[in-house]
């Protein structure tokens, strides 16, 4: 009977008791090696959940590792398939807390394929075994008129995001060489639709959008007639930008600053498609021929697959700034 009475003693000691973390954790006291990596890679665009690089162009992959221990390094190394094409092993920098720490490596595709970034830690007493992996998409730069795939979706992404009207297709289509027209008029290129290494490069470097000159104005149009380029603007951003066609030497567009008056639905005796006046009879609006250069009577010309879209975004009342 005395024997059960201590073994019950014993027994709540030892529940009431800490546990030691040694001994939770079954190690010999050592603190428990711990440790987290991330990867991004810049010069690449996520398109559709996928994320591209284009041949030729030099990548950065940039790396964390968290925590920050002296001494330690990481193994950079790029596969395709089961062909290793790079391998670096860097030491992490500590960053000014010195709490993680950030390594680099440079890499350029010079083949398309899918490839996959590993970035590996081996295991020390201070971390953990850390690895990841980014899986990436190498394509060729080159698309034309009803070319479609990856690499037309990442050229309408980037014209996008620099306020160039075009569809999210992956179609090379109608209204992506119009796109690809408005951004070569606003950069001074030869007024075409074609895609050269020119374009590509300054459209995936992000240069080359249409430049406000009123962003004072809010919502409002701008119609540059150097360029033949007019532009959607809300609050100081480009919302969309289309190629236009002004008025020719004998019948110029007026310049100044307007406020749109007057709507025409549909197509009216004259060819005009979804108008909007901004004072007399002058009218942004879709037409069958809309040139690279100014050929109208004095309105503004757009093509037809842009009007309704232009249409529908003029409010009565906001302003339209038309000028050289």
């Amino acid at each position: 009977m005395l024997r059960r009475v201590l073994v019950s003693l014993a027994a709540l000691a030892a529940l009431s008791l800490p546990a030691s973390p040694a001994l939770a954790s079954g190690t010999t006291g050592k603190p428990r090696a711990t440790g987290r990596i991330g990867l991004q890679i810049d010069g690449s665009w996520s398109v559709h959940g996928r994320q591209l690089a284009v041949t030729r162009r030099p990548l950065q992959i940039e790396g964390r590792i968290v925590p920050y221990v002296p001494g330690q390094s990481v193994s950079v190394r790029i596969w395709r398939g089961h062909t290793l094409l790079k391998t670096v092993t860097v030491a992490p920098r500590p960053t000014r807390t010195r709490k993680t720490a950030t390594f680099s490596v440079r890499f350029q595709p010079e083949r398309p394929g899918d490839v996959q970034v590993f970035a590996l830690h081996e295991r020390t007493d201070q971390q953990r075994r850390l690895l990841t992996r980014a899986p990436l998409s190498v394509i060729t730069p080159a698309a034309w008129p009803g070319a479609r795939g990856p690499f037309v979706a990442l050229l309408q992404q980037r014209l996008a995001a620099l306020g160039y009207a075009t569809p999210q297709t992956g179609v090379y289509d109608e209204l992506t060489g119009l796109a690809v027209l408005a951004f070569r008029k606003v950069n001074g290129l030869p007024r075409i639709t074609t895609l050269t290494p020119v374009v590509v490069d300054r459209v995936l470097r992000g240069v080359g959008g249409f430049k406000i000159r009123y962003p004072q104005h809010g919502r409002h149009v701008e119609a540059n007639l150097g360029w033949q380029v007019l532009a959607l603007i809300d609050n100081g951003k480009v919302v969309r930008a289309y190629t236009t066609s002004s008025g020719k030497p004998s019948t110029p567009t007026v310049l100044g600053s307007f406020r749109f008056y007057m709507r025409e639905p549909g197509t009216n005796s004259h060819g005009m498609v979804y108008s909007t006046y901004f004072i007399r009879g002058y009218a942004i609006h879709g037409y069958a021929e809309v040139p690279p250069y100014a050929a109208s009577h004095g309105c503004l010309r757009v093509p037809i697959p842009d009007a309704y879209a232009i249409y529908a975004w003029v409010h009565l009342g906001d302003q339209i700034d038309v000028y050289y």
